[in-house]
């Protein structure tokens, strides 16, 4: 092959149209969101190292789970397979918080870290729009992050699973327990459920870090929290209300109750004259958290976030 076969033909500006390969619309934003993966690494990691150190204690405490079983008599798969469930969705709670913790640091040095390290000059020189770029950075938060922990949560699920048999049978008991006495699709449809409730429900607070980290110049953390914590505060001074505090409160909390009937964690009590915890799956109801006005409110407020980000983006200067 020659060397200037190597070299691609460039197309004139001035060229005809119809002389010009057709680029879907979206190829832009599928590209900037697979930069993001290539450039935050701990989007996935993060959650995989949470995972790995749960697993790690779990496997050291795998052989307490066999005692306990052969500690019941009278277990029964049909009735008492919530404490088999239980243990599971409190192994999902640090992949969740971790992957929270990365959504809001990811959001609040997305759009800050670019100007600060004057590496926007060069993704503004690319074709890509400042409207593309954005939405690729807030897909991460809404989109990338909560399919990653729900995969990473997942596999955890069926580590578990595997191990609690291994133990089990190691020990002579019984492993069926552990695939006959748990709703493994309720569990885990609750788990997705979950997932996306809560990304819709927080999609304003992702949206607002957005905002703040195309604003500020430095410390995006603080420009983020102290302006709402300051106005809730002269409001209980000036006022004596707590409107705003009530509103912030419902948006980090809300989203659990409006999701289910009851209780996230679900229900608990101790079975009468046998001893073990019984443990009731939340139940999940889907009209009612879309029916929720705040769910839309936030949505509002969301897209009105992330469309001011993109103005600023446009024209903020680098820092």
């Amino acid at each position: 092959m020659s060397a200037s076969s190597e070299i691609p033909a460039v197309v004139p500006n001035d060229a005809p149209q119809s002389g010009r390969s057709v680029v879907p619309a979206t190829r832009p934003l599928y590209w900037s969101i697979r930069r993001e993966l290539w450039e935050h690494r701990s989007i996935y990691i993060a959650p995989l190292v949470a995972a790995g150190v749960v697993m790690f204690g779990l496997l050291i405490s795998a052989i307490r789970l066999a005692h306990h079983l052969s500690d019941l008599p009278h277990f029964d798969p049909a009735q008492d397979g919530g404490v088999l469930a239980l243990p599971f969705g409190f192994a999902a709670i640090p992949i969740l918080a971790t992957a929270l913790i990365v959504a809001v640091f990811y959001c609040l040095g997305a759009l800050n870290g670019e100007r600060r390290d004057r590496s926007i000059l060069f993704w503004k020189s690319l074709p890509v729009s400042d409207l593309n770029a954005v939405l690729a950075k807030a897909a991460v938060p809404m989109l990338i992050l909560p399919i990653v922990a729900i995969a990473v949560v997942l596999g955890l699920h069926l580590a578990m699973l595997l191990l609690g048999t291994a133990v089990l049978a190691v020990h002579g008991l019984d492993p069926s327990p552990f695939w006959t006495g748990v709703p493994w699709l309720n569990v885990e449809v609750t788990l997705i459920y979950l997932v996306a409730a809560l990304t819709l429900w927080y999609a304003p607070i992702y949206g607002w870090l957005l905002m703040v980290s195309a604003w500020a110049k430095r410390a995006p953390f603080l420009w983020a929290v102290l302006p709402p914590l300051a106005l809730s505060l002269l409001e209980k001074i000036a006022l004596d209300t707590s409107n705003i505090g009530s509103m912030l409160s419902y948006r980090i909390h809300g989203g659990f109750t409006e999701a289910f009937d009851d209780d996230v964690v679900g229900g608990m009590h101790r079975l009468p004259h046998t001893g073990p915890m019984h443990v009731d799956l939340p139940r999940i109801d889907p009209a009612q958290f879309l029916a929720t006005p705040g769910l839309w409110a936030g949505l509002v407020f969301a897209a009105a976030f992330i469309a001011a980000a993109v103005w600023l983006r446009r024209y903020r200067e680098p820092t």
